[in-house]
């Protein structure tokens, strides 16, 4: 905890002890009156809302069931997957994206994971009084050429505007649905001891890469956002006929985040080999840098898949096979010690807890 400096001289003859009531702690504590920036990070501190916030307020208008997409079954047993979400990315455009086309892919990936085929996104505008119409321009060529490259259709929206000094520029809302294809099972709840975890590429490159254009900083390297869409790549997994049981894409929170939601949700525990953590040597140093942990930067082109053993290989084989799963690697195995715990193997011979996050490191980012 650090003192502030505004504080008001006291005369000189009197002793004054601290201020105590101007400190200030740089974490979010746990215990807050009212909303800050972690409870927006995808960790513990945006569950701990979710539950003891939303759920009590819904009550038994709630799905039982929370995740990054509903399951819904129409009355003819078609399974549909159905998402929302909303961006609130700062600075609106970075290496290798924008606001635009994050909106879509995320939506897109939102879907993908639940072994959908997106189908319709919605898009819905906040617009703080001010913004350049050419700035927002830009971000809607950004979505359409996103929509048109994943095969969707942008088919309903809506569009406000805040007063000047009220928002930050533009803020994106995007829900979408998809149809689940017939015999695919995909849920966090499925992992099973055994089972191998895998990733399709390198971690913490969106995060840097959103960080990398605030306040002037530089890394030495450019980093570009990774941000895609992945539905094409769950199709090809989907396709070698393995038993996909769980997929997820790492954003907010990182992998830390997603494997810790995915152990609690199936009673598993999760070990990694920390050596075979694909982090990029400009993720690496930027972290070291900033004293971040790869781990719980986001990911806007990467996903996770936890497959029987049996089918890692042929599952690796189709991620690699793909343009956007070329760096696929298996990263670890679901395990009956520890359930709900998630640990790494160190170089050393050692281990590490990888726990949830708390808040979120680098707030604003997706």
């Amino acid at each position: 905890m650090t003192e502030t400096t505004n504080q008001v001289p006291a005369p000189a003859a009197e002793a004054v002890g601290p201020d105590f009531e101007s400190w200030v702690c740089p974490v979010p504590l746990r215990e807050t009156p009212t909303v800050v920036m972690g409870h927006g990070g995808g960790g513990a501190m945006s569950a701990e809302l979710v539950e003891h916030l939303f759920l009590p307020a819904y009550g038994s208008a709630a799905s039982s069931e929370l995740g990054d997409s509903a399951v819904l079954t129409v009355g003819d047993g078609t399974r549909l997957a159905f998402s929302t979400d909303s961006y609130v990315v700062r600075p609106m455009f970075f290496p290798g994206g924008s606001i635009g086309d994050l909106a879509v892919n995320g939506t897109v990936n939102d879907l993908a994971m639940a072994g959908a085929v997106p189908l319709f996104l919605s898009s819905a505008f906040i617009l703080q009084e001010g913004t350049a119409l050419t700035d927002l321009g830009r971000i809607a060529r950004d979505m359409g050429e996103a929509a048109r490259a994943a095969g969707v259709r942008l088919v309903t929206g809506d569009t406000k505007v805040v007063d000047s000094g009220s928002g930050d520029g533009v803020y994106v809302n995007t829900s979408g649905i998809g149809v689940i294809p017939d015999g695919v099972d995909i849920g966090p709840h499925r992992a099973a001891p055994g089972d191998a975890v895998l990733i399709s590429g390198d971690i913490g490159v969106h995060g840097v890469a959103v960080m990398s254009c605030r306040e002037g900083l530089e890394f030495g390297t450019a980093v570009e956002s990774d941000t895609a869409a992945l539905h094409g790549l769950v199709a090809a997994m989907i396709a070698t006929g393995a038993d996909v049981r769980v997929l997820r894409d790492p954003t907010r929170g990182g992998v830390a985040a997603s494997l810790n939601e995915i152990a609690t949700a199936s009673g598993v525990g999760v070990e990694l080999v920390e050596r075979e953590l694909p982090v990029p040597e400009p993720v690496r140093d930027a972290c070291s840098l900033l004293g971040l942990d790869p781990l719980q930067v986001a990911n806007e082109g990467k996903l996770l898949a936890i497959v029987p053993a049996d089918a890692a290989d042929r599952v690796l084989a189709a991620l690699t096979a793909h343009p956007l799963g070329r760096g696929a690697r298996r990263i670890g195995t679901c395990v009956s010690d520890h359930p709900g715990m998630v640990v790494a193997r160190t170089g050393l011979g050692g281990s590490r807890v990888i726990g949830l996050p708390i808040g979120e490191q680098l707030p604003r980012i997706c």
